[in-house]
């Protein structure tokens, strides 16, 4: 992914990833390039993290990114 991830852009990324785990058992995304995130950004990528898990299939995020990212799927897990 490349840019801001934002609640003006969302629809672009909802278009790009929907139903994806029909179409592949694994996903991986880099969120190196990813300029800015808010927090409907953040709740995108936990929505697919969860759609992942509910349809047992592999999401893996990599890169180094987005504190407030990490910070929620550290507070998410540590529950």
């Amino acid at each position: 992914m490349k840019g801001i991830l934002s609640k003006r852009s969302l629809g672009v990324f909802k278009n790009e990833f929907n139903n994806i785990f029909d179409k592949v058992g694994a996903l991986t995304i880099s969120i190196e390039n990813i300029e800015w995130m808010d927090k409907y950004g953040v709740n995108a990528l936990a929505e697919l993290h969860y759609e992942a898990i509910s349809k047992n299939k592999k999401m893996s995020i990599i890169g180094l990114g987005c504190k407030d990212l990490y910070e929620h799927f550290k507070s998410d897990f540590a529950a």
